[in-house]
């Protein structure tokens, strides 16, 4: 990946990979290329989020190796030891990582030219916190840009621009961070983790236990007397509190700050909490020593202030970074007691505010304690109900984001755009902790529906299965099994599953939706031919052409008669089937549907409309497959020069075509015009998406192909062994294109060995896309 700053090849937009999981890519205007290339970073640039406590004490050894592997290697994860199998899972809680990743960053700020820190529990808040990047640096370019395209415009900075630090802050996955490691180059990547695993062909592993003894003390004796004189009795009683409370950080912070906002001494604190442990005791979970905390300082938030409590019940089952005041505003009377109640909470360390003061940050732990409190059993309730959770805030939780809904999810004003991108971590977080036995609602159904619609017109369907999921199940439960509402929930969750590349899931709804449809709405309905198409869609994905077939069949008759002969869905419909005769290799009956389409298209949507070049595209293909190179060429040649004109130079459909174009001057032994173009495409590839995207792997395949073709093996050779690499580690050791990597790779060192060109029957395969 380009990280020198240079311009672009052409200098036009570009496309670039902007999720970690390579699902998706967008354009980049050239106007915004320009300024992501030529803005410099003003002095000390970045964010950092506010420490809770402000008070960070020891760790000087995990500083030092943090150091000493994003110096050498340019990344290191923090991470906490591999305990035991349900630990593995879910992680230890509250043992400091942000806080030493935030105190690294703050240590050598100076050093880099950006410090930004990432939100990177899920693919969508990696999105967001990168699009803040643009924010910051460009505001002007971010007005004009989609959310996408502000993150396509941070990674474009970041490769252009050398010397800052990305923290990504409680990664969940860490194979969403390979490709961003992969394509960003020119910096350092920290990371921080519950999960002790998956790191290996990643980053380094810092790992961050619990503090020692002393250390503990230390921490606790800052915050509980702020400064004051602390005598040897108080600082034995400080260690003997640390000692019961496990030297777990957040409990030390939770203690000690309750400790100075009540005036409590530390002894009597710690006999009221009863954490003293017998010998023959397992230590208190991370969890249980929260709670256990909790049970004192709850009581005395609830004392001061009732509001508090209620906004951090609500808090908790909202994302832990980033809850806009605004959004909390519909919970209290007035401006003033929501400033009175987040300021008794901060007081006592349960939240921090960030740097503007506009929003709050609730620590991970704090929240997962809240959701799973237990009722306070009177004696007048009977023993059973002691241990029943309750989901004190939900209702105010839900309330507060329905409020804060914007009024449409697509065509959008940009304060529309920056309302939902604050607005979605929330509603993700609300589906993902959805009580079991929380009845069903279809005001919250709605809620899910609306961002995952906001997701879906912004292109980002596959990340809209947790909503859809809940959205579903909802409907179900209230509206009934077909009702219309349920019946476009489960198209839709398919869609996402589909997007997702997940058809083993999608084929199944989408089956069941369509028979459904069928049932109620009528064989010929619009929604059913729709749902028909979608299923046939999935099969023809998953290779099952047999089923896929006779329902494009259907659906293009159908549409024809109900919808007309050049209506849009028909055109592609008659689209889709020829597609499918295509990959089965019935270019009898391929071929006339795409001459067809693509009249239709000329006529009805102009030369230059982007489905009539994919048309014009899809008949050189087949003309190429029939052998019919003369026309396949004249139509390829036509097509890149249309999309060059219309779309520009690295847009993803020129990439596609100049790659398409060189591959068919290759088959017809035109290597001299093959070759060049096929070498500027890998470039092209290698600097908008990055070294190990799978495009990009196929088009360093068709490079080799043709080295291979010229009988250039000494060209060949490594491009093939490094695209066989690449592959191995990106797609899996038995994926189809590795495995016919494998096969171009043998078949050129044979061909070496025998120093002989390598006849037809041998040569490499070349994956079109």
């Amino acid at each position: 990946m380009n990280v020198s700053g240079e311009r672009p090849i052409g200098a036009e937009s570009i496309q670039v990979a902007v999720s970690g999981d390579n699902t998706r890519v967008v354009v980049l205007p050239k106007d915004a290329v320009e300024s992501a290339l030529d803005v410099k970073a003003p002095a000390q640039a970045g964010y950092l989020p506010r420490s809770t406590s402000g008070v960070f004490i020891g760790r000087e050894a995990e500083l030092s190796a943090l150091r000493d592997s994003l110096t050498g290697g340019g990344s290191a994860a923090v991470v906490q030891p591999q305990r035991t199998p349900a630990q593995t899972i879910s992680g230890l809680g509250g043992v400091g990582k942000s806080a030493l990743a935030l105190h690294y960053a703050t240590r050598y700020r100076s050093h880099y030219t950006l410090v930004w820190w990432i939100t990177a529990d899920s693919p969508e808040s990696i999105l967001t916190s990168l699009a803040g990047i643009t924010q910051r640096l460009c505001p002007q370019a971010a007005q004009k840009l989609e959310p996408d395209q502000r993150a396509a415009w941070a990674i474009t900075w970041l490769q252009a621009h050398p010397d800052w630090l990305l923290i990504f802050d409680n990664v969940e996955n860490p194979e969403h961070l390979g490709p961003y490691l992969g394509t960003l180059s020119g910096g350092h990547h920290l990371a921080t983790s519950r999960r002790a695993t998956g790191w290996q062909a990643l980053a380094p592993v810092v790992s961050l236990g619990l503090l020692p003894p002393d250390e503990a003390t230390d921490l606790l004796c800052t915050i509980a007397f702020q400064g004051a004189a602390v005598d040897s009795q108080q600082r034995e009683a400080a260690k003997r509190l640390a000692h019961d409370l496990g030297y777990l950080p957040l409990a030390l912070e939770q203690a000690g700050a309750y400790a100075h906002r009540t005036g409590i001494d530390l002894d009597t604190y710690r006999a009221h909490l009863a954490l003293v442990l017998d010998e023959n005791r397992d230590a208190p979970s991370p969890e249980q020593t929260i709670s256990r905390i909790w049970d004192h300082t709850l009581n005395a938030i609830t004392d001061r202030d009732p509001l508090a409590v209620t906004l951090l019940q609500a808090m908790a089952w909202l994302a832990p970074d980033n809850i806009p005041r605004t959004l909390l505003e519909p919970l209290a009377p007035h401006t003033i007691a929501l400033s009175n109640a987040l300021g008794e909470l901060h007081a006592y360390n349960m939240i921090a505010f960030t740097t503007d003061r506009q929003s709050v940050t609730v620590h991970r732990l704090v929240q997962t304690v809240l959701r799973t409190r237990t009722r306070t059993r009177t004696p007048a309730q009977p023993h059973n109900e002691d241990t029943q959770p309750t989901a004190s805030g939900r209702a105010e939780a839900e309330q507060a984001v329905r409020n804060a809904l914007p009024s449409a999810y697509q065509d959008l004003h940009p304060d529309d755009t920056a309302a939902w991108e604050r607005l979605l971590p929330h509603i993700l977080a609300l589906a993902e902790t959805t009580p079991t036995d929380k009845a069903p609602s279809v005001d919250t159904a709605d809620t899910y529906y609306q961002g995952a619609q906001y997701l879906y017109h912004q292109g980002r369907d596959a990340h809209t299965i947790t909503l859809r999921t809940q959205t579903l199940a909802q409907y179900e439960q209230v509206l009934g099994d077909t009702h219309p509402l349920t019946l476009a929930s489960r198209n839709n969750l398919a869609g996402a599953y589909r997007e997702a590349g997940d058809l083993g899931r999608a084929i199944p709804l989408l089956e069941t939706t369509l028979a459904q449809h069928e049932q109620v709405l009528g064989d010929t309905h619009p929604n059913t031919l729709a749902s028909r198409n979608n299923l046939a869609g999935a099969y023809r994905e998953a290779g099952d052409l047999g089923r896929a077939i006779p329902l494009l069949e259907t659906t293009l008759a159908q549409r024809e008669q109900v919808l007309g002969d050049t209506h849009p869905d028909a055109l592609a419909s008659r689209n889709n089937l020829a597609g499918a005769y295509y990959t089965a290799g019935d270019l009898g009956r391929a071929i006339p549907l795409l001459e067809t389409t693509l009249a239709q298209h000329e006529q009805i949507l102009g030369d230059t409309h982007p489905r009539t070049l994919a048309s014009r595209n899809n008949l050189a293909a087949a003309y190429r497959r029939a052998g019919d190179l003369g026309r396949a060429i004249a139509l390829l040649e036509t097509t890149l020069a249309q999309c060059e004109q219309a779309l520009g130079d690295t847009h993803p459909n020129t990439l596609i075509s100049r790659n398409n174009l060189a591959d068919a001057y290759r088959e017809a032994g035109e290597l001299g015009r093959a070759i060049p173009l096929l070498e500027t495409t890998l470039a092209q590839h290698e600097q908008v998406l990055g070294d190990t995207h799978p495009r990009t792997l196929a088009s360093r395949n068709n490079l080799a192909t043709a080295y291979y073709t010229a009988g250039d093996l000494g060209r060949a050779i490594p491009l093939l062994e490094t695209t066989l690499a690449q592959r191995e580690q990106v797609l899996g050791d038995t994926h189809p294109n590795t495995l016919a990597s494998r096969n171009n790779l043998a078949a050129a060192r044979r061909a070496a060995s025998a120093v002989q060109q390598p006849d037809t029957a041998t040569a490499a395969n070349v994956l079109d896309y």
